[in-house]
C-alpha cells in the first residue's frame, strides 16, 4: 500500500553531512536555473514576471517538504502556460487563483482516494503526444522574442495559431540584434553540455543568461530585456485572497479540472523519471496531496499552478542531490535572489 508519508520523514533517518553538503549545491544550482524559466514561464502565462518566482518559492518548498520523491522539484512548468492565459484572459487573475485553489483541492482528494496508481494505465502514446503538443505550443509562443518583433493586437494573443499568424503579419519588424542574441544563447544550450570537465557541472542555461546579457549591456545591442518591458517587484510574497463568488467558482470549474488532472499526470510521469534516475520508488499518493497543498499555497501568496518539473528535478540529480532537502534549499535561495 503506498502510504501518506512525506518522503523527507523517511530519507532523514539515514542523512548525512555529506549528503546535506550535496543537497545544498545541488539547490543553488537548481535555483540558477529555475530562476529565468520562472520568470519566462509567468511571461508565457500572462502574468507578471514575480508570479512566477512566487510559485517557484511557495509551491517549490512545500512540495519538496511534503512530496513523496526524493529529488522532485516543482513549480511553474510550460504545460500549463497556455492554459493559465486563457484563464487570466477570460477569467482575470481572480478567476486563475480560484482555479488554482479548486485544482490544489481536487488533488489532495485525488491523494486520499488512492488515486495516484493510476498512472500506470495512461498509455505512452499519450504522454508522448501531450509532451509533444507542449513543445510545439512554446516554439511557436516564442518566435515572436526570438525575433524581435512588434506585435500590435487589440486583444493578447492566447491560442497558438493566433500567435503564429501575428508572426506572419508583424515579420516586417524583425530586430536581427534580437535574433543575434537569441541564436547565441540557443547555441550555448546546445553545445555547452559537450563541453568536457568542470564545464559540465555548471548549467548551461546559466552560461546563456550571462552571454546574453553581456551582448545587451556590454556591447550595447538594441534588444528589449524584462526589466525595459515590466517591473519586477522584490517583496516577500504575501497572504492575499480572492473575492470569492459561486458565479465564478462555477465559471473556472472545468480549468480547475484541467489543472488538477494535468499537475497530477506531469509530476507523477516526473517521478518515475527521477525514480530510474536514483534507483528509488515514489510515494504517487502522497505527491498527490503535496502538489495540492503546494497549489494552495501558491495562490493564497500570489503564484501561478505549479507541477513537478522533469528538466529542473533531472538538473537536481545531475548535481548530487538525493533528497527533498534540495528542493526546498532551491526554494530558500529563490527568495533570498528575489529580496536581495
Amino acid at each position: 500500500m503506498d502510504k501518506l508519508k512525506p518522503k523527507l520523514f523517511s530519507v532523514m533517518k539515514t542523512y548525512t553531512k555529506e549528503q546535506f553538503v550535496k543537497d545544498i549545491i545541488a539547490g543553488i544550482i537548481v535555483a540558477i536555473i529555475a530562476l529565468p524559466l520562472s520568470i519566462a514561464l509567468a511571461l508565457a502565462s500572462g502574468v507578471t514576471p514575480e508570479k512566477g518566482i512566487y510559485t517557484a518559492i511557495t509551491a517549490g518548498f512545500v512540495i519538496s517538504f511534503l512530496g513523496g520523491s526524493r529529488v522532485q522539484i516543482s513549480g511553474p512548468t510550460a504545460a500549463f502556460a497556455t492554459i493559465v492565459a486563457g484563464i487570466v484572459a477570460t477569467s482575470g487573475m481572480e478567476g486563475l487563483i480560484i482555479a488554482t485553489l479548486m485544482a490544489g483541492a481536487i488533488l489532495i482528494l485525488m491523494g486520499v482516494f488512492r488515486l495516484g496508481n493510476l498512472i500506470k494505465f495512461i498509455p505512452y502514446t499519450i504522454t508522448t503526444g501531450f509532451t509533444s503538443g507542449i513543445a510545439i505550443t512554446i516554439l511557436v509562443g516564442q518566435i515572436k522574442d526570438f525575433l524581435g518583433l512588434t506585435v500590435v493586437t487589440e486583444e493578447p494573443l492566447i491560442e497558438t495559431m493566433e500567435k503564429l499568424k501575428a508572426v506572419i503579419e508583424f515579420i516586417g519588424t524583425i530586430n536581427w540584434q534580437a535574433v543575434m542574441v537569441g541564436v547565441v544563447c540557443l547555441a550555448i544550450l546546445i553545445i555547452w553540455p559537450y563541453f568536457p570537465g568542470f564545464c559540465k557541472k555548471i548549467p548551461p542555461s546559466l552560461i546563456a543568461v550571462l552571454a546574453g546579457i553581456g551582448m545587451v549591456k556590454g556591447i550595447g545591442m538594441e534588444v528589449n530585456t524584462i526589466g525595459d518591458l515590466y517591473e519586477i517587484s522584490n517583496k516577500l510574497p504575501t497572504l492575499s485572497l480572492p473575492a470569492f463568488s459561486f458565479e465564478t467558482a462555477k465559471n473556472v470549474l472545468p480549468d480547475a479540472f484541467t489543472i488538477a488532472i494535468l499537475a497530477a499526470i506531469e509530476s507523477l510521469l516526473s517521478c518515475v523519471v527521477a525514480d530510474s534516475m536514483v534507483n528509488s520508488k515514489h510515494r504517487s499518493n502522497m505527491e498527490l496531496v503535496a502538489q495540492g497543498i503546494g497549489n494552495i499555497g501558491s495562490a493564497m501568496f500570489g503564484g501561478i499552478p505549479a507541477t513537478g518539473a522533469i528538466a529542473r528535478t533531472a538538473a537536481n540529480v545531475k548535481s548530487g542531490g538525493r533528497t527533498p532537502i534540495a528542493g526546498m534549499v532551491h526554494a530558500i535561495v529563490l527568495l533570498l535572489i528575489l529580496v536581495v
